[in-house]
């Protein structure tokens, strides 16, 4: 049903807006987006297959003291400047620097087949001041890092950049990295459109990427990336990880505090996940914070002009699920001749409400166009930018990232006979709106029942051994990564401080000055948060 919001997702463009302070939804995906393929979960609970890959191994000891990744950790990285990128208008390229980072691409096997990581560079403005660097991680799964740096200078603008080499990296699978790209763009077009996906539709994205990537599948997991994470702080010179990380990107810093406690530096993890929780509990607390955030939406619209949902704050949030929900069997077509189907309307909607209430506004008027006029080529560009499908119809790779990496991630399980019927009871209690075109395909989003190998790893609470403090940051109205799991985050990691922002939408950063205060003399200073601050969306 309802585009890939379960666990860890956010858009790659849309962090990288999120950011910058910048929450118009309006074309919130590009080719690096990193949450797409809205219908990849099957109608049926058929029993998996059984695997045809072993899972990934967990080779011990980790990190620069095994002396097998010696050479990738003495490695020097060939700077070189970027080449020219269109979409990077807001950024002089000149000063820009691109590289790729060698890891291997089996840590249980550090002399076999190596991977290529693709990584870029904008040098602190203030050389003599300089702290070190500062990898960021957009969210996802399947953001690119290195378009954050790239076409983003904004969003990291003023103390961060003055005093750190502001540096990105694409995952494995994503972006520049081994990008997995399992069907071809008329293939997508379906899939993430379809409001008929079928009892077959996980199993064909999977036995596509199997087709394509076997060799890749199992390495693509978050702790892998941790592992190559500590391999370029190496490479970078740093002694220590200085780390900024949204959305997914705190699942990622989370692992690497947990697997590397000892090269901890100045961590923020700003829309917290909750990893100690299974991918089917996780999507029922999401799909209710989306839930939560349509009501917000649909209270506020009655009370603006124009706005299609009538007058009545009680029945204006229904009426709207009416209305994309009806699109299954009365779909809208568009004047390009596309169909604007409840799938993708559904995506479009809720792309909106990761950029909270400065977002609703341009949602308002799309949706009058939409439910007044039978017009549906503005709600269907949301549902095109969030799923990364540019104006030629070509989509980028991370819809497939995002699947892979899931379930690399260990998101196998799943719950059969009662067990399901009580987790669609749940999900029904606690999202009807959002969850009501395709149940069973919001608990298994994605799909891993069926993917071609088993992974090792498990939902287990994250802890840090680590004696440096790390900073959770979480948004009481964030409807992607609900508020509870950052505290629950802050919880589990031990030596960890919440710095809370009160408002709608998705992470904190870009959207409050106090936030971005709080959390740039942390980076640059080590000035840790007050136990308790709370501060205002802007």
């Amino acid at each position: 049903m309802i585009t890939r919001f379960s666990r860890r997702a956010l858009p790659a463009a849309v962090a990288a807006a999120l950011l910058a302070g910048c929450t118009s939804s309006a074309g919130s995906g590009d080719a690096a987006s990193g949450t797409t393929s809205p219908a990849a979960a099957p109608a049926t609970t058929a029993a998996p297959p059984t695997p045809t890959a072993t899972p990934t191994p967990t080779p011990k000891p980790t990190g620069q003291a095994d002396p097998a990744l010696k050479p990738f950790y003495g490695q020097q990285i060939a700077w070189t400047q970027c080449a020219d990128d269109p979409q990077s208008t807001k950024i002089d390229e000149s000063v820009v620097q691109c590289a790729t980072l060698k890891v291997p691409l089996d840590y249980a096997n550090p002399a076999g087949e190596a991977l290529d990581v693709a990584v870029v560079r904008n040098p602190a403005l203030k050389q003599d001041q300089r702290v070190g660097s500062l990898l960021v991680n957009p969210g996802g799964p399947g953001g690119s890092g290195v378009n954050m740096v790239k076409r983003s200078p904004d969003g990291y603008a003023g103390p961060l950049h003055d005093r750190f080499d502001m540096v990105g990296f694409d995952p494995r699978g994503v972006g520049l990295t081994s990008p997995l790209n399992c069907l071809d763009d008329k293939a997508r077009d379906e899939w993430v459109t379809t409001d008929a996906p079928g009892a077959d539709h996980g199993k064909v994205l999977a036995e596509a990427c199997q087709a394509k990537y076997a060799k890749v599948l199992p390495f693509v997991s978050t702790r892998n990336t941790a592992r190559d994470m500590d391999v370029l702080r190496g490479a970078l010179g740093d002694q220590k990880l200085n780390y900024l990380g949204m959305s997914y990107g705190t699942y990622l810093g989370s692992l690497y505090a947990e697997e590397f406690p000892d090269r901890v530096g100045r961590l923020v993890l700003d829309g917290a996940t909750s990893p100690s929780t299974s991918l089917v509990q996780h999507n029922i607390e999401q799909y209710a914070g989306f839930d939560r955030a349509l009501k917000a939406f649909a209270a506020d619209c009655v009370t603006k002009d124009p706005c299609s949902l009538g007058k009545d704050p009680d029945k204006a949030a229904q009426k709207l699920a009416g209305f994309l929900d009806g699109l299954k069997d009365h779909p809208l077509k568009t004047a390009n001749g596309r169909t604007l189907t409840a799938n993708a309307a559904w995506t479009g909607v809720i792309s909106s409400l990761y950029g909270g209430e400065k977002a609703w506004t341009n949602l308002r008027n799309i949706l009058a166009f939409a439910m007044l006029r039978d017009k549906g080529e503005y709600l269907l560009d949301l549902a095109d930018g969030y799923n990364g499908r540019d104006g030629d119809g070509k989509y980028g790779a991370s819809a497939d990232a995002y699947t892979a990496i899931h379930c690399a991630d260990g998101a196998t399980d799943a719950p059969t006979g009662e067990q399901l019927q009580a987790a669609l009871a749940e999900l029904a209690a606690k999202a009807p709106l959002v969850s009501g075109h395709e149940p069973t395909m919001a608990l298994f989003d994605p799909d891993c029942r069926i993917w071609p190998f088993r992974s090792a790893e498990k939902p287990h609470a994250v802890a840090s051994k680590s004696d440096a403090t790390i900073v959770v940051v979480g948004s009481t109205g964030d409807p992607a990564t609900p508020y509870a799991w950052s505290e629950k985050l802050t919880t589990e990691l031990g030596h960890a401080v919440l710095l809370t922002r009160e408002g709608e939408g998705h992470t904190a950063y870009g959207k409050s000055a106090c936030i971005r205060s709080s959390v740039d003399a942390f980076l640059v200073d080590g000035t840790v948060p007050a136990a308790g601050t709370r501060c205002k969306t802007d």
